[in-house]
């Protein structure tokens, strides 16, 4: 195992831990898997979980804090700003047109998907979590969600208490129904950062804040923003280093995570089954959307604004694409992506050395597309409908946790984890889509680069500062 890639060893963990899914509901170990191995996988949660808040809060502000240069953040960072703004929102919104059109987490057994919902229920009854969907509702999970289905099949009647729980949660839907079309926008805006921080829920208004003190700290002085600045690097480099050695222990973890999951899902090995059949139809619906933002989006924007030939525009930037693909790292790959950038397509080192370096921390296009579709898929795979409200609470958080995504392998699951939890969702359903999550990662790392290149060079042409190269 000495010398062997993490994500291989994660590979070969996720194997085994399904593998063991199958062996436990054959066996009925399930009991067992989820007494003596799952709780290592919730501790794998829990330390992500933790990560997750102070990451994103010091990323945030340091990549903000970091466009420092005054005579730049005028014309030119607002460009690039807006540019990545609009092209993370576009992803997202692709994003949510093919979850709700193809609707991948359907692709499943209907008893199977009920069996989801009767666990989640239980998961956000224990969690404080409302369920305000007006469809689905039961406080015991021996009570099926769907009422009538259950009912008639298993001639059950639930319990007066469960009718009484039913009605109070009605009461907050209504009471739900009668806010403003712009709540949403109120719910970013914390009251006390404090206790905002200390609740994985409030995130949205975590970055609120990072953002506002990222940008405020670009205009104070930069002899008094400079040790806050430090600051914040400091500890930004010490999360992402958090990060890196709980990675090294991820391949035991995930087995314990995957088995876990699968046990509390899945009783049969047909069940089983099911839960990995639909991961296919979630992997397709990814994968077709990044293929579109790398074949059709980018391009036709370069086409429109730079005058660039489509060929052309991909021979120029394969080499940092390649290297995106194996490497899985926006980071990773930014020499290759500055130089293919200057060399090739003509960028002026001027504008590539601002505009690259930016992308590569605030422009996740693939990432904030791939959360989207698993926010979806896990939701459907779990019969829980998103509200539009929710579906918008997705946009922006998906949005705005790309800005705090680090530019490293599968950061994005930690991203992921935000968003999960902004619209209520069990986080724990990230082993879920693990088998498949590697592949993927290097898909999207290939549309975030690409991203980078495609705005760079719209930034030099509306800068004057494109030399286009044969």
């Amino acid at each position: 195992m000495k010398g062997m890639p993490l994500y291989v060893k994660i590979l070969i963990g996720l194997i085994f831990g399904a593998i063991w899914s199958f062996i436990s509901s054959a066996m009925g170990w399930n009991q067992f898997t989820i007494d003596w191995i799952d709780p290592f996988g919730q501790i794998f949660i829990r330390l992500l979980k933790f990560i997750a808040v102070p990451l994103v809060l010091f990323s945030v502000v340091t990549g903000i804090a970091g466009l420092n240069d005054v005579s730049k953040l005028g014309r030119m960072g607002g460009k690039t700003l807006l540019m990545y703004l609009i092209t993370t929102v576009c992803a997202v919104s692709i994003g949510l047109l093919i979850g709700n059109v193809v609707k991948p987490g359907t692709f499943i057994d209907q008893e199977q998907r009920i069996k989801n919902r009767i666990n989640y229920e239980y998961w956000a009854t224990n969690n404080g979590v409302e369920i305000l969907d007006g469809k689905y509702y039961s406080s015991d999970p021996k009570y099926a969600t769907l009422v009538n289905e259950v009912e008639q099949k298993h001639g059950d009647e639930l319990s007066v208490e469960d009718r009484k729980n039913i009605e109070e949660k009605l009461k907050v839907v209504s009471k739900n129904e009668t806010r403003g079309p712009l709540y949403f926008l109120v719910d970013m805006v914390p009251e006390n950062i404090v206790l905002s921080i200390s609740d994985n829920k409030l995130m949205l208004q975590v970055i609120f804040f990072a953002i506002f003190l990222g940008i405020t700290l670009i205009m104070i002085p930069s002899e008094k923003a400079q040790p806050i600045i430090s600051f914040f690097e400091g500890m930004s480099e010490v999360f992402l280093k958090m990060v890196d050695l709980i990675m090294k222990a991820a391949p035991i973890f995930v087995f314990a995570l995957m088995a876990g999951v699968i046990a509390k899902m899945a009783d049969t090995p047909a069940e089983v089954f099911e839960i990995f059949k639909s991961l296919g139809a979630y992997s397709i619906a990814v994968f077709v959307g990044l293929a579109f933002m790398v074949a059709v989006f980018y391009p036709l924007i370069v086409k429109f604004v730079a005058k660039i030939g489509y060929s052309d525009f991909f021979r120029k930037i394969s080499p940092a694409q390649f290297l995106a693909f194996s490497t899985s790292s926006s980071a990773a790959t930014l020499p290759v992506t500055m130089e293919c950038v200057e060399d090739n397509i003509g960028v002026s080192k001027n504008v590539s050395s601002f505009v690259l370096p930016i992308g590569a921390t605030v422009n996740m296009d693939g990432t904030s597309m791939y959360q989207t579709i698993a926010v979806l898929f896990l939701a459907q795979l779990h019969m829980v409908d998103l509200t539009l409200a929710q579906q918008l609470t997705i946009v922006l958080t998906a949005t705005l946790a790309s800005i705090g995504s680090a530019a490293v392998p599968s950061a994005g699951l930690v991203m992921l984890m935000i968003v999960l939890i902004s619209v209520g969702l069990n986080p724990a359903w990230i082993a879920i889509i693990f088998p498949v999550d590697r592949i993927l990662d290097m898909c999207r790392t290939v549309v975030n680069v690409t991203g980078d290149a495609t705005v760079s060079t719209i930034i030099a042409k509306g800068e004057g500062e494109l030399n286009l190269k044969d």
